[in-house]
């Protein structure tokens, strides 16, 4: 079977407050606000996820909220930045959004000929937005951003891993990404023809303290692939790497396998199909709280253990 990557399909970090996450994320940054659920894995916890109109692969941010948990650190082995792709030309009107909302944002800088503007959400999350002059990817165009300077999707991530030589193996020898370039002690990826959602960064920091889980750290960073057979292929090539690989998961929007790669960074495979338009219209995307249906027996236990939400609503383009 002649098997692809196509690039990031999601990122699932971890959140404190759901509601102070959802003003920065939809608010400040000008993402949809896509779907409202929970944790299947601890549904007494919202899961939100953030994307483009419809949330297509590739634009999807995601938060499992936990309120009150700890704050994590942001070290080896894990995803330790994750940069969104904007119009080139957008760093000056970002600086000046984010600075006037309340965000300190560092001075921009050049990394392999792209402008990089970086900054953290409320949780301590490390975030960039990189300039890039071809993305063809269209934004949400009725958010609070101008639609010439809104987010694309996302560029890429980086890993901070120990070393690069088994994260290198995995990336190339059983993903098929290809090496790009390198500088100082990060290196540089891309799968299929790059650009835009299809690059991977891995920083080398040996002397960093290492990563622990917690608030504003990246949980997972999830490859897309086209369809379920495809993730079955992918599925026997990880085992065959001498990988674990978990069973497939319905996640609702996508199916999952998950695999760890030898630093200890969580991957996952998700599928393109079937998306978030699977159980509410386009137009109605992130209005209400959604469930699967092994859980809507307890719907109304779940509400009563699940702080309320002001969810975001779409008037003549404005989020308020």
């Amino acid at each position: 079977m002649n098997m692809e990557i196509l690039g990031i399909h999601h990122v699932t970090a971890i959140a404190g407050d759901p509601q102070t996450n959802i003003d920065f994320y939809a608010g400040v940054l000008g993402l949809r606000l896509v779907k409202v659920t929970v944790n299947y894995d601890d549904p007494r916890s919202y899961r939100l996820y953030y994307g483009d109109e419809r949330g297509h692969p590739g634009s999807i941010m995601t938060f499992f909220a936990w309120p009150g948990a700890a704050s994590g650190r942001i070290g080896p082995p894990q995803v330790s930045v994750t940069a969104f792709s904007v119009p080139g030309g957008s760093l000056e009107y970002w600086a000046q959004r984010l600075d006037s909302l309340g965000t300190m944002v560092r001075e921009p800088i050049d990394r392999f000929g792209g402008r990089v503007l970086g900054f953290a959400d409320p949780d301590g999350l490390e975030l960039e937005l990189i300039e890039a002059s071809e993305d063809p990817r269209l934004p949400w165009q009725d958010g609070p951003v101008p639609v010439r300077h809104a987010i694309r999707g996302f560029y890429g991530v980086t890993l901070a891993e120990e070393g690069y030589q088994y994260i290198a193996k995995v990336l190339t020898e059983t993903l098929g990404f290809a090496p790009v370039q390198d500088q100082d002690a990060r290196f540089r990826y891309r799968v299929g023809p790059g650009g835009p959602g299809a690059i991977v960064d891995v920083l080398c920091v040996p002397d960093s303290p290492p990563g622990r889980m917690g608030t504003g750290v990246v949980h997972h960073i999830a490859r897309r692939t086209p369809d379920d057979s495809q993730q079955i292929g992918w599925q026997e090539r990880i085992a065959g790497a001498g990988l674990n690989v978990t069973p497939v998961r319905n996640r609702m929007y996508f199916h999952s396998i998950y695999f760890r790669e030898p630093g200890g960074v969580l991957f996952e495979i998700a599928t393109d199909p079937p998306g978030f338009t699977t159980d509410e219209p386009a137009e109605r995307l992130g209005s209400q709280l959604r469930l699967p249906p092994w859980l809507e027996p307890v719907r109304t236990e779940l509400l009563q253990a699940l702080p309320p939400l002001d969810l975001p609503t779409i008037h003549q383009g404005v989020v308020p």
